[in-house]
């Protein structure tokens, strides 16, 4: 018997090393064929060829075969993709926007480079060292890249000034500018706090604390966290964030994929809010690390998932650099919730065409507006693992409470007033000329949320602004269907210009009917 184990065991061996060795040579012979494809072309094609552009064709020709998320990028899209969630940028620090052709500040960042200079929200800057950037039609990314640079350097700006005659000169040194993924930070009862995630980044977890800590001091016992539209992020901050909710030992996510081995990522045990309720709002483009953590807190029943269900990005890319500063991101493995749920929706290798339209196609099937469109077979239903309440894989995750989307909420014109900038330009002008007189008869937010209504006089500008680009409504009842969601917008603007974002979403999720249900169940589930 045992003569027959060894004989089996060293025939499994020596089958493995021949895989192994065939596979090895496999690709040696593609390599070597490559290669000699690449120096046939350089040396003998008939006309000059960018070999670097062939190279990365090839490149790009590979991974467009595979699974829709593994990538390429040369090394300006690679800075582009990675500063969002680096944490900081080189630049002046500001917030603008462009009106009439114009750099406007709305506002300089916290002590920022340019506020520690004197510029101001409501400053017009005309020029770059001296270049010209207003009335000339320069695009947002051109003026942004004459604005950023390396920290240190020093750029001059030409600024008007509202009440100043003379044209300001400032010189500002260029420093490290943070970037936020907290998006707002409220309390929207004096028991409830809102938190909205707009990405996971390298500081998110450390912004997610503390605002969390600023809410727990202000009185905040159960929590609505906002990933509505994230589309994801850096998995650590997905596992830390998780962490921060959860209790010792618990599953958090799994990855596991054919050459890379089974891991777990587990709550330690140390976070800072493991008792208060929490509700967590995703949509359709709610996105990987989002899922992570969604899943977590659905599985775990730590929290009910309000919303639509998400996009099913659960596929993990390892980011290969390669010399010249570009980058392949590889998938090697999925992501897999407590319970076992895939959250990668299915695709069909190299069809990015077919996959890229599935949130489209899931409108069409009724999925989007209907939860009767929404069908799941026995063997795509999972149990949570504390409350064995019925869950659902397939891809994505699918919420514990449905929230439609409402396609008569805007109106036609509406839209058409937001897609040629009406609305906002309307908005920029208002805050421009009356910014000193709003501050002073709104000194607090609470204020301004409370006693400040829309004048009819700016109602009148966003239509003005709308003709100009040849947008009217078809008849007074789509107008007056317009105003109330015109009105709520344009508040939550001048909000936004006259404080920041967390103003902002204070007052557009008055009607936000994501937040509308997760203060209706943590009401209900007082009582």
């Amino acid at each position: 018997m045992m003569k027959k184990i060894l004989f089996f065991l060293f025939l499994s061996v020596a089958t493995l090393q021949c895989f192994c060795q065939n596979q090895q040579q496999g690709l040696e012979d593609a390599l070597r064929k490559l290669s000699m494809a690449h120096i046939a072309i350089a040396n003998l094609y008939v006309d000059e060829v960018n070999t670097g552009k062939l190279t990365e064709d090839a490149i790009d020709g590979m991974l467009s075969k595979l699974d829709p998320h593994s990538s390429y990028t040369n090394a300006e899209e690679t800075k582009r993709m990675n500063e969002p969630l680096r944490g900081n940028f080189d630049g002046i620090g500001i917030q603008f926007n462009i009106l009439e052709d114009t750099l406007l500040v709305i506002q300089p960042t916290a002590k920022g480079p340019s506020e520690k200079v004197g510029i101001m929200a409501g400053d017009r800057i005309t020029h770059v060292n001296d270049t010209c950037i207003a009335g000339v039609k320069m695009s947002r990314e051109e003026i942004m890249r004459r604005l950023r640079g390396s920290r240190g350097t020093k750029v001059k700006l030409s600024i008007l000034r509202s009440g100043v005659k003379d044209t300001l000169q400032f010189v500002v040194t260029r420093d490290k500018i943070p970037v936020t993924t907290v998006d707002a930070t409220f309390m929207i009862t004096p028991t409830i706090g809102l938190i909205r995630l707009a990405s996971f980044g390298s500081t998110s977890h450390n912004e997610l604390k503390n605002a969390i800590q600023q809410l727990k001091e202000k009185g905040m016992k159960d929590l609505i966290l906002d990933l509505q539209q994230n589309g994801g992020g850096y998995m650590d901050a997905a596992t830390n964030i998780a962490n921060e909710f959860l209790h010792k030992n618990d599953l958090i996510v799994y990855t596991q994929g054919l050459r890379v081995p089974y891991k777990e990522f587990r709550a330690q045990g140390n976070g800072i809010f493991q008792e208060g309720r929490v509700m967590v709002l995703v949509d359709e483009y709610s996105a990987s690390a989002s899922e992570i953590l969604a899943g977590a807190v659905q599985d775990q029943d730590r929290g009910y998932i309000i919303g639509r269900r998400t996009f099913g990005k659960g596929l993990v890319q390892r980011p290969l650099p390669l010399p010249d500063g570009s980058m392949i991101r590889l998938t090697i493995a999925r992501y897999y919730t407590p319970t076992g749920r895939c959250i990668q929706k299915p695709y069909t290798m190299g069809d990015k065409k077919k996959y890229n339209m599935d949130v489209l196609d899931r409108f069409t099937h009724g999925e989007l507006t209907n939860i009767d469109s929404i069908h799941f077979p026995d063997s795509l239903k999972f149990s949570t693992l504390r409350e064995k309440r019925t869950v659902y894989g397939g891809g994505g995750i699918m919420p514990d409470y449905f929230i439609p989307l409402d396609t008569m909420r805007y109106t036609k014109y509406y839209r058409d007033l937001s897609a040629k900038g009406a609305i906002i330009n309307a908005s920029l002008k208002y805050i421009d000329k009356n910014r000193k007189n709003l501050k002073k008869k709104y000194p607090s937010f609470d204020d301004y949320k409370r006693d400040f209504e829309i004048p009819q006089s700016l109602i009148k500008a966003v239509f003005s602004e709308g003709e100009k680009g040849k947008v009217k409504a078809k008849d007074d009842k789509e107008e007056q269907a317009t105003i109330s969601e015109l009105e709520l917008q344009l508040k939550a603007l001048i909000a936004r210009d006259l404080w920041d974002m967390s103003e902002y979403f204070a007052i557009i999720y008055e009607k936000n009917p994501f937040v509308t249900k997760a203060l209706e169940l943590l009401s209900s589930q007082n009582n």
